[in-house]
């Protein structure tokens, strides 16, 4: 039974949808329902569904960057778009957001039965292609890749060598025709039982693949109880998707094998002769793993932290800084602080007991609050202040916050 959530304005849509579907006899269960973007997003951030079926025009957060910040915090969540006839070349946009079906409204209870007929084939095969086991898999990458990964001799080495190298990696069809400039990561991955004992097999390369193969080129390989993944993209791919791909291999891990996944990643680097360092670093930063709820290690995590006392407090300040800026994200701070976005999600986590949306959010209303009660600017100046360039998206965040909404406040600290 896949799990969904869904999300329309449109309240007589939506409970349309709701009750008149037979949605356990055709493999879904509803877990919950959206009147917004917003809400949509906050359903999926704490209920993982297995698909949010939402229409494209949402308020406050529009279908593109729903689906966009979907992708970051639960990347394993397949979508699909409701949209108008007009709207269906808008709703192509999304199509690198893990987007599995477009329905074209006005659609029918039985057409859209039908159509959720076919989503559910469809996600049964991709449970069904990660999960299988692949046996004698040809891995035209092995005799290149595994060499720079294991052998220290290729740790220090010539820009002659290294060039030689990258004309190799070209020559066996290693590269993609086109692209010059390249960055390689390094990941350790190891998968555990409920009972915490190391199940990892060389059986789960298919899967593992399944899903890197979505952000970047790779190969993997078994080695000594665990995969290790080769990951190269160029710079700006690296950067974009390497946090997303981690968090969908962990999250589709569990989900669809009910493994524990763990994940060891080292410095990204350049040169082909990096590998074997990013390897062991790698290898490192996945023996921090002590069983808890942390997933996915880094080893620049590890070098910031002792560089750094408290990462978090420093993240917190900054966040305290610039939380006027629309465009503050997760991401962003990580970015400037120069550790993961994971690493960094989970220290707020455990040091405030809310996410960063969630942190970020109070701050904005506290200050938000403050600002109604003992100053006359006006109500958009006020949104604005805070991060919100829709007034009508604050008012709808202040009111969740509060219980009222600004101008019942402000009008009752006058009353008083």
């Amino acid at each position: 039974m896949y799990t969904v959530v869904i999300a329309d304005d449109e309240p007589k849509q939506r409970e349309t949808m709701i009750k008149t579907i037979e949605w356990e006899k055709i493999g879904f269960q509803i877990v919950g329902e959206a009147e917004n973007g917003s809400e949509a997003l906050d359903f999926v951030s704490r209920l993982a569904p297995d698909l949010l079926l939402t229409d494209i025009r949402m308020p406050f957060i529009s279908g593109i960057d729903l689906a966009r910040e979907v992708r970051e915090v639960r990347p394993a969540t397949q979508i699909a778009f409701l949209s108008g006839f007009d709207e269906f070349s808008y709703a192509q946009q999304a199509i690198q957001y893990n987007i599995i079906s477009y329905l074209l409204k006005p659609i029918s209870v039985a057409e859209l039965t039908e159509e959720l007929k076919k989503i559910k084939e469809k996600i049964d095969r991709i449970f069904e292609d990660f999960a299988k086991i692949q046996k004698g898999e040809a891995n035209t990458g092995a005799d290149f890749f595994l060499p720079l990964l294991l052998n220290q001799s290729y740790f220090e080495s010539s820009e002659e060598r290294e060039n030689r190298l990258l004309k190799e990696q070209k020559q066996m069809g290693l590269l993609r025709a086109g692209r010059e400039e390249w960055n390689y990561e390094v990941l350790s991955i190891l998968l555990r039982d409920k009972n915490g004992k190391n199940c990892t097999a060389s059986n789960h390369i298919h899967g593992v693949n399944s899903i890197l193969q979505k952000y970047v080129e790779c190969f993997s390989f078994y080695v000594d109880g665990r995969i290790v993944s080769v990951l190269y993209a160029s710079p700006n791919s690296m950067q974009k998707y390497l946090h997303i791909l981690v968090t969908d291999l962990v999250q589709s891990m569990e989900r669809i094998l009910k493994l524990r996944c763990s994940i060891g990643i080292g410095k990204e680097t350049h040169k082909l002769t990096g590998l074997f360092q990013s390897c062991a670093e790698s290898a490192s930063a996945l023996s921090c793993d002590q069983g808890g709820e942390r997933r996915i290690f880094y080893l620049q995590d590890m070098c910031v932290a002792e560089g750094i006392p408290d990462v978090c407090q420093k993240a917190l300040e900054k966040i305290g800084q610039e939380y006027g800026n629309t465009d503050l994200s997760l991401i962003s701070v990580s970015k400037e602080i120069g550790i993961s976005p994971n690493y960094l999600s989970m220290l707020i986590k455990k040091k405030t007991g809310k996410s960063f949306v969630d942190y970020l959010t109070s701050l904005r209303m506290e200050i938000a609050e403050r600002l109604l009660k003992e100053t006359n600017m006006k109500i958009r100046e006020i949104s604005e202040q805070c991060g919100y360039s829709d007034q009508h998206y604050f008012s709808y965040c202040f009111k969740k916050y509060a219980g009222v909404s600004p101008n019942i406040l402000r009008r009752k600290g006058k009353d008083n």
